[in-house]
């Protein structure tokens, strides 16, 4: 994904996933105080993890390509 970090492009996709990874987490598992689910931090939350599954599948394992 990172062409330009050229022999640092391995450690780049780790902490992009790392990044990425806690966003989507934090997103997806906030609740406020009464327990509701605030709409903007679920759609980010999931905007992240479709780019962490991306990166992690097609980047680093390896396994497909999109």
């Amino acid at each position: 994904m990172f062409d330009f970090a050229g022999q640092y492009e391995q450690l780049v996709n780790i902490v992009f996933l790392a990044v990425t990874g806690f966003i989507a987490w934090n997103g997806i598992r906030y609740r406020d105080d009464e327990g509701n689910t605030d709409f903007v931090r679920l759609l980010f939350g999931c905007i992240a993890a479709v780019f962490f599954c991306l990166v992690l599948f097609q980047d680093v394992l390896g396994v497909v390509r999109f």
